[in-house]
């Protein structure tokens, strides 16, 4: 169980065809930002904000931070980035959780696991983790994806309209499972 006065982030990625992936491929990723979460996934906290976007392949489009393809990898570690970088921007010293579904992401991003591929893009988000770590206690959480957690379906929802170039849809009018 967390301490409430922690900052949950919880990331997510989606790509809809995540084989033979190249440039072109779109991808999405999402973030959403809890206080008051317990991590148990019934909905406890609230969101006081939420981002997505498409997974940027091109080194001369503004945004890119090292994906080469879009892949639903890219997307995991780009919605990571994304997250670290909104914390970067804020105010206070509460420890944070970056919670979410790929392990792969969650052990890259943090430096934990050396990256195999997607190397400039694992480099760029373990160097923010390093920074944002310095500011404040950091950690990362690992979520079973698809099983009704709350917040990690928020995020999935953030990913994926983001990939299919949708609106999200507002909280209120949205439930998990709700892509």
């Amino acid at each position: 169980m967390s301490d409430l006065r922690e900052i949950s982030i919880y990331i997510d990625g989606s790509c809809e065809e995540n084989r033979n992936v190249t440039a072109k491929t779109t991808a999405g990723w999402g973030f959403c930002v809890v206080i008051g979460d317990t991590g148990l996934g019934k909905g406890q906290g609230e969101i006081t904000t939420e981002r997505n976007g498409v997974v940027i392949t091109n080194p001369s489009t503004e945004g890119f931070i090292g994906a080469e393809v879009g892949s639903n990898n890219t997307a995991e570690l780009s919605a990571m980035f994304q997250g670290l970088r909104w914390l970067l921007t804020q105010d206070g010293e509460e420890s944070t959780v970056i919670r979410g579904d790929s392990t792969y992401a969650l052990n890259v991003g943090s430096g934990i696991w050396k990256a195999k591929a997607n190397r400039h893009l694992a480099m760029t988000v373990q160097k923010l983790w390093d920074e944002v770590s310095q500011l404040r206690q950091l950690s990362q959480e690992h979520v079973r994806a698809h099983r009704g957690h709350r917040w990690n379906e928020r995020a999935d929802h953030l990913a994926f309209r983001a990939m299919s170039g949708k609106d999200v849809l507002p909280l209120q009018f949205w439930k998990p499972g709700m892509r």
